[in-house]
């Protein structure tokens, strides 16, 4: 077909074709595995004991047929306990849960406010809804503050849809503000937790629970593929609502379930939360990054207290040469493209961990210090 041909074209012109690499880096800024779960021992374990059982290796059938298995309802239960709400439904990504919640919530001539930067998951979700959906500046919310006077009525229900840390900038919206005008104007609240799960709250149980915001949001999206080392995502909210997702969400309805031993990493991550001080050698690696660029007051940096520190470097090209120059040196830093982000806010997206080293840190901003000079 032509436009196959030409859209590929137009993507290689501009220096942003994408293409599948194994990469293998010595030093990890990277990857979403924030607290080292994905190769965590005690979680390796836990999942043995978990799966030395009669389990099958896949769940036969959607939830709805053959794949309800009792490990599904016992994690979900132990979810929603964690999460500090009613109960929890699982999908078998991120993606299909943002689809399947946004496209079925809320209905005709609903409205749907969603952040500007909002994942495509999200955005993908709101365009197969029935709703009206409209975009506010990325966490503004004088401008949130002005769709909510022009849409909120008795008439129509309305939803606001943000993620607490984004993932391609790092940072937050004031939270406690943004529930505050959703109350005074009769909103509800849907955000992702996905990059705060395993980052923020007691035990790693995301920016919600940190701020104690837990009663006021109407669901959450906790995903498992970031902070817990794992993959699939859940849904937490209500029992109502995770009923009502059972009966009408397209993603969780027609699909197979994931596997039990997908399940049972999920809930070995879970219990492993409570247990682990990875968190906290987060924070500290987050902090000394943190000093170590202002020490060397490098420029470009989006403000962020989160695992993701972006450093914009205008251009595909540039951008795209700078990242090959750290990967030489050992240093796993990957760019972030136009149409990815918006041209011209072109980044390092660097990811930090738990198992990052204070040396680690200094030898990539010593690195970006050089080619910054002058």
């Amino acid at each position: 077909m032509k436009h196959i041909t030409q859209k590929l074209a137009e993507r290689a012109a501009h220096n942003a074709l994408r293409s599948l690499q194994q990469r293998h880096f010595s030093i990890d800024f990277y990857s979403n595995d924030y607290i080292g779960f994905s190769t965590d021992i005690a979680i390796s374990r836990r999942i043995q004991t978990l799966t030395n059982s009669d389990l099958a290796h896949g769940s036969t059938g959607s939830r709805l047929l053959s794949g309800n298995l009792p490990i599904f309802a016992e994690t979900e239960q132990y979810i929603a306990d964690f999460q500090h709400t009613e109960a929890a439904l699982l999908y078998n990504s991120g993606y299909d849960a943002n689809v399947g919640f946004f496209s079925c919530i809320v209905g005709r001539g609903d409205v749907i406010l969603y952040d500007s930067y909002s994942h495509a998951s999200i955005r993908d979700g709101i365009s197969l809804s029935l709703a009206n959906a409209y975009k506010f500046k990325h966490n503004d919310l004088e401008d949130l503050e002005k769709l909510l006077k022009k849409f909120a009525t008795d008439q129509r229900t309305v939803l606001i849809a943000t993620e607490t840390v984004f993932s391609m900038d790092g940072d937050s919206p004031d939270l406690r503000r943004l529930v505050a005008l959703a109350q005074q104007y009769g909103a509800y609240v849907a955000v992702d937790e996905a990059h705060a799960i395993g980052v923020f709250g007691p035990n790693g149980s995301g920016l919600i629970q940190d701020l104690g915001l837990e009663n006021d949001i109407f669901a959450r999206i906790v995903t498992f593929g970031k902070g817990l080392g794992a993959h699939g995502a859940a849904v937490v909210a209500s029992a109502e609502v995770v009923q009502y997702l059972v009966n009408f969400s397209r993603s969780f309805i027609y699909t197979t379930a994931m596997s039990p031993h997908s399940v049972a990493t999920i809930r070995s991550g879970y219990e492993q939360l409570s247990q682990t001080e990875a968190i906290s050698q987060l924070h500290h690696n987050i902090a000394y990054f943190k000093t170590q660029i202002a020490q060397q007051q490098l420029q470009g940096f989006i403000a962020s207290d989160s695992a993701i520190q972006a450093m914009v470097v205008p251009g595909n090209e540039r951008v795209k040469a700078l990242a090959a120059q750290l990967q030489a040196q050992g240093i796993g830093v990957l760019p972030i493209l136009a149409p990815t982000v918006p041209a011209g806010e072109e980044r390092l997206r660097i990811c930090l961990h738990s198992f990052n080293t204070e040396k680690e840190i200094k030898k990539l901003v010593n690195l970006l210090t050089d080619k910054f000079a002058n």
